[in-house]
């Protein structure tokens, strides 16, 4: 990960449209407590500069499918600094969808959409299922549960990118799950954060082929009893 690169582009050239951003969710923090990360550094490493290093694992113009939004981690920051990325953000807590409504119409993004829904409930839409190019997602769950939610939406030759904390033995024993719901793992990055703020991971599993109707299962199986 080239982290020199991106935090000049963060510090730089976007650095207006991240203080906004930063703005808002301070200002919206008050009232739905999105973030426990409040200090302006920590923020910057620990959010911005974390969720953009990815950006690499998207292709250009890629439709993108993030689960478990919450104040928009990496969605907003991919998109700050990628507009040909076009989002939409699923959420259950009707709460945060009304920040990342703020976002989306305080920042001017365009091509970015907002489900109050469940992931499990969403993937079985026909609008929805496998229609992706990526699914991402953040400190959401652990990979095995978190492939079932993710994998149904991308299209076959699509990816799922999952950023994770710097222990990879989750992904490694998540690799039933990908093979189950149609994935393989291509590939696990380790990075580490500038000046200490820890190392962390990003896992891409590609789609191989269809995910089983059966996926995901529902009533919180997925995470009761992962595959």
């Amino acid at each position: 990960m080239d982290m020199e690169k991106y935090t000049c582009l963060l510090q730089g050239e976007y650095k207006e449209k991240f203080d906004a951003y930063r703005a808002l969710l301070l200002e919206y923090n008050e009232r739905y407590n999105l973030t426990t990360i409040l200090e302006e550094k920590d923020m910057f490493y620990k959010h911005f500069l974390d969720s953009v290093v990815g950006e690499k694992a998207f292709k250009k113009g890629a439709r993108v499918i993030e689960i478990g939004s919450g104040a928009g981690f990496p969605s907003i920051p991919l998109k700050l600094i990628r507009d040909d990325l076009s989002f939409t953000l699923v959420e259950s807590v009707g709460k945060k969808c009304e920040f990342l409504h703020a976002v989306v119409d305080k920042l001017g993004f365009l091509d970015m959409n907002i489900y109050s829904k469940r992931a499990e409930d969403l993937a079985r839409e026909n609008i929805h299922r496998e229609k992706y190019d990526a699914a991402t997602a953040r400190a959401v769950a652990r990979m095995n549960t978190l492939s079932e939610y993710c994998l149904p939406f991308v299209k076959v030759g699509g990816v799922f990118v999952a950023y994770k904390s710097g222990d990879t033995s989750e992904i490694d024993e998540a690799q039933s799950a990908y093979k189950t719901l149609g994935g393989k793992l291509k590939s696990v990055e380790k990075y580490e954060l500038p000046e200490g703020y820890g190392e962390r991971t990003l896992a891409v599993v590609e789609k191989v082929k269809p995910t089983p109707n059966k996926y995901p299962r529902g009533q919180g199986k997925e995470r009761k009893a992962p595959l």
